[in-house]
């Protein structure tokens, strides 16, 4: 590998590999913030369904009181 390296051009090295790094970088991190973002959707979708199931419940037990 260390053959390889030394073999590249210096504007490869100092120039097109570090571009590409940090492309693949900010792959990465745009999806992982992806996955944790749509995550957190579901997680509040959730909340907000047990949330009107648990109101729809209560209201049909005072509706069956009276």
């Amino acid at each position: 590998m260390a053959e390889l390296w030394k073999s590249l051009p210096s504007w490869v090295r100092n120039i097109v590999v570090p571009i590409i790094v940090l492309v693949l970088v900010w792959n990465v991190f745009w999806f992982v913030f992806g996955v944790v973002s749509a995550l957190v959707g579901f997680v509040i979708k959730a909340l907000v369904v047990v949330g009107i199931a648990a109101a729809v419940v209560i209201l049909v037990k005072k509706a069956a009181k009276s």
